[in-house]
């Protein structure tokens, strides 16, 4: 299955443990190769979505385990989610 990053970006993704949405994808982090290594959703903002915290969530890839037709799941605990200073 192959899919473009512009399609990824336009779906929410949902942690399977708890059903929490933690956004949509904002970026990603690509290896050498080419192959995305992880996705990379921003924090919550404050009161003006405009405007971020600077921290942002990093998803490793191997996380993900289904890419569907309006969301991505994730395996992953929201609370130990790895924040990523960007």
């Amino acid at each position: 299955m192959s899919i473009r990053f512009c399609e990824l970006r336009q779906k929410e993704v949902i942690s399977l443990c708890d059903g929490r949405r933690l956004g949509c994808i904002c970026d990603a982090i690509i290896d050498k190769c080419g192959n995305i290594e992880a996705v990379i959703v921003p924090g919550q903002g404050g009161i003006i979505p405009l405007f971020k915290n600077g921290k942002e969530i990093v998803i490793p890839w191997c996380k993900i385990v289904r890419l569907g037709d309006d969301v991505i799941l994730v395996d992953v605990e929201t609370p130990l989610l790895k924040k990523h200073n960007g």
